[in-house]
């Protein structure tokens, strides 16, 4: 919190700094007048007040649940999950208009009205920055679900994130992974209730050609050579971390739920700060789809849940392929 405290002075003197030495921006050519410098320096300066309003907020709510009752604990969690959807309707509103993000999701995504009477597992794609931000936010205030997220532990560094998902169910995975996690993730699994979704990103880090092919190396290095030759095909996507992704198909079928699989593409290009900076505005929309398979589709055995998991991975992999050869161009949205 004291870091936060100081960030944010640091940031709007930040965007002062950009802003005043626009004129200079102007000089640089063509690529100058895209304002990278502004636009970062301001969505910087909105990330750490949106922390900060988020953890005075999250003090309101614990204060208006001081009180006793049964409904206690239900009133608290209801109160966080409204606390994170304004935040992530805030920073995606905001996003939209400083880099000019759009999403376009095919098919769209039910509403809540539509959608179905059980909990459900989503194997989600992890490339880009601001991805997992953008799924949390469609399923929690587009298809209006109580999502429970399996994240890296060095996130509770941020103060609202440790405040608001402490108090949600959650899972926070370690840098090297400790006994234990699997179960916990399994846990989650198997408790989901109807309108709750356990998101979870098998891959464990966003996709870059890099961790591929570490990846790759590590199954030859582990003797998991059919893996490896079948992560060799897939060049759009990290190969599955088996346990905890196994762990969380035995908790769905534990609970009934369904498994739903997200692939997405238009930010994984952007995997280093020169590509970023290269990036802004954004000039194409991210692109998404979701598929939703049954518990009883799901294969019962382990070995077969590794092939079947494998395939929906190669369906990922492959709908991307198609989306970065489709020569059809999306039209740039207004800076």
């Amino acid at each position: 919190m004291p870091a936060f405290l100081v960030l944010l002075p640091v940031a709007a003197a930040l965007l002062l700094v950009t802003v005043v030495l626009a004129p200079l921006s102007l000089l640089a050519g063509r690529s100058g007048r895209r304002w990278q410098p502004q636009r970062l320096a301001l969505y910087a300066l909105v990330y750490v007040f949106a922390d900060l309003a988020g953890v005075l907020a999250a003090g309101v709510v614990r204060l208006r649940c001081l009180g006793g009752g049964r409904d206690r604990e239900e009133r608290l969690v209801t109160l966080n999950y409204l606390v994170l959807a304004r935040l992530l309707g805030f920073l995606v509103k905001c996003s939209g208009w400083i880099f000019s993000l759009r999403v376009e999701v095919e098919p769209p995504i039910p509403s809540s009205k539509e959608r179905p009477r059980d909990g459900m597992v989503v194997f989600a794609r992890h490339a880009g920055p601001g991805d997992s931000i953008l799924l949390v936010h469609s399923l929690l205030c587009g298809a209006g679900l109580r999502p429970q997220v399996v994240l890296k532990q060095f996130l509770r560094w941020d103060p609202c994130l440790d405040i608001v998902l402490s108090r949600l169910p959650h899972c926070f995975v370690p840098h090297r992974a400790e006994a234990g996690t699997s179960d916990a993730i399994g846990s989650l699994a198997a408790a989901l209730h109807p309108g709750e979704v356990l998101v979870v990103f098998p891959e464990g880090g966003n996709f870059t050609e890099r961790r591929r092919r570490r990846a790759i190396g590590w199954l030859n290095r582990t003797g998991q050579f059919k893996r490896a030759a079948r992560a060799r095909r897939q060049h759009h996507v990290l190969p599955p971390r088996m346990e905890g992704s196994l762990a969380a198909l035995s908790g769905a079928g534990d609970a009934g739920a369904a498994v739903v699989f997200v692939a997405h593409t238009g930010l994984d290009r952007i995997d280093s700060p020169a590509r970023l900076w290269r990036s802004i505005p954004l000039r194409t929309a991210v692109r998404a789809t979701w598929w939703r398979v049954p518990d009883h589709a799901i294969p019962a055995e382990r070995q077969a849940r590794e092939s079947w998991l494998t395939d929906q991975w190669s369906r990922v992999d492959a709908w991307i392929a198609g989306e970065w050869s489709d020569p059809t161009p999306t039209p740039p949205a207004a800076p």
